[in-house]
């Protein structure tokens, strides 16, 4: 439900007015006439001189007249100036000029402020001076920029407005103004803009702003979420969840994802070239044509990286210390792991079709099992003995 909005006045006078949303008790709204007027405030009544004892029973834009205790005084008719009712009026919105017909803010929504401000009759319609700037514009104290969408609809009954223009801040004014009907419109699209929202990638922003509010041995939970293209370049990444997340094609080069869980995350086409990734746990996840050279997952600590099950079909690892990783059962086909320290890595059961581990250090590795169809062992550190390819 939307908020209701007041105007209060002096008690016996129409005249230097103030909106004020209705509060949820009689005594708050009592509290903040006092602080507006600077005037003790001890009873409220409404036009007809009626007295306020419960807020429930204030409407939506009534008229309303504070006293210190005193009962009502009717207000002076000859207080405020009578302008002549037109069917033609221009009101100056925040500084900007708009032109339309009286129908226009009366016809569609009589129950609006607009229509309730202009709703006069043949002799005219009440405005105190202040309310009308040099130029006979009736001066209205809100944004131009929400109220153009507004007016445009009461003309046409349809709501355009530009793109770069926040539908919530067009929804306050029709709060404000009282325009009901466009209300449920106006969420919908706010709604929906949300759920759009949400399925974008987060961005390297994003993710800063979450790290620089965590310890770095703080699992931060980034657990299925979406950061394909994102820019994660030379960030401290360590010890983050990323099971199931959306990595695809993200930049980061140089970044420390050392003890991560990467399970069943989908990295492929990333490039993680010179990454620390010390420790990491990937199994199952997709790697496929990604660029990991010269990375590290050699822990001196002991630790082993687990990639086990990954696919790194086309995978560039050249250059990486790829020391006592666990590839078993891994697919690596077409993978290009030349001048790599495979020593005691775990490769069994791993398709190495076609792969080029040229130059790389496979001493004791375990490639029992392995599919080595195909594969490039040229100039190897150390040659293969038949124990580490034979079950």
């Amino acid at each position: 439900m939307s908020e209701k909005r007041v105007i209060l006045y002096k008690n016996g006078t129409n005249t230097k007015g103030e909106i004020f949303v209705v509060p949820r008790t009689l005594e708050e709204l009592m509290s903040q006439a006092y602080l507006k007027f600077n005037t003790k405030v001890r009873r409220i009544f409404i036009e007809d001189g009626t007295e306020v004892h419960d807020i429930s029973f204030i409407r939506n834009n009534d008229n309303l007249y504070i006293s210190c205790g005193e009962d009502f005084i009717v207000p002076p008719k000859d207080e405020a100036k009578r302008i002549k009712c037109s069917e033609w009026v221009t009101l100056n919105v925040g500084g900007k000029y708009f032109t339309t017909s009286k129908s226009t803010l009366t016809t569609k929504e009589p129950e609006s402020m607009l229509a309730r401000m202009f709703a006069g009759d043949d002799d005219g319609y009440l405005f105190t001076p202040s309310n009308i700037d040099k130029n006979g514009a009736f001066l209205i104290d809100r944004s131009p920029l929400y109220f153009e969408p507004i007016i445009n609809y009461l003309r046409n009954g349809q709501l355009i407005y530009d793109n770069n223009i926040n539908p919530e801040g067009i929804l306050e004014e029709a709060r404000f103004f009282g325009i009901e009907s466009i209300v449920p419109t106006l969420e919908q699209i706010i709604n929906q803009q949300n759920v759009n929202r949400d399925n974008l990638p987060l961005t390297r922003r994003d993710v800063i702003d979450a790290l620089i509010r965590s310890a770095y041995t703080t699992e931060l939970r980034f657990q299925g979420v979406n950061l394909s293209g994102s820019d994660l370049s030379k960030l401290d990444l360590r010890y983050i969840n990323f099971k199931y997340a959306n990595l695809q094609g993200c930049k980061l080069t140089g970044s420390n994802l050392s003890y991560c869980c990467l399970e069943r995350a989908d990295l492929s086409y990333a490039n993680l070239d010179g990454a620390q990734l010390l420790g990491v746990k990937c199994l199952c996840a997709n790697l496929e044509g990604v660029s990991m050279k010269n990375s590290n997952f050699k822990d001196p600590a002991g630790g082993r990286a687990n990639m086990e099950g990954v696919n790194l079909k086309g995978a560039n690892l050249e250059g990486s210390d790829m020391g006592g990783v666990n590839l078993r059962v891994a697919t690596l086909k077409n993978a290009n792991l030349q001048n790599c320290d495979l020593r005691a890595a775990v490769l069994a059961g791993a398709d190495l079709e076609f792969c080029d581990l040229s130059g790389s250090d496979l001493h004791e590795a375990n490639l029992r099992g392995a599919n080595l169809k195909d594969a490039a062992f040229e100039l190897m550190l150390t040659p293969l003995h038949m124990s580490q390819t034979i079950r």
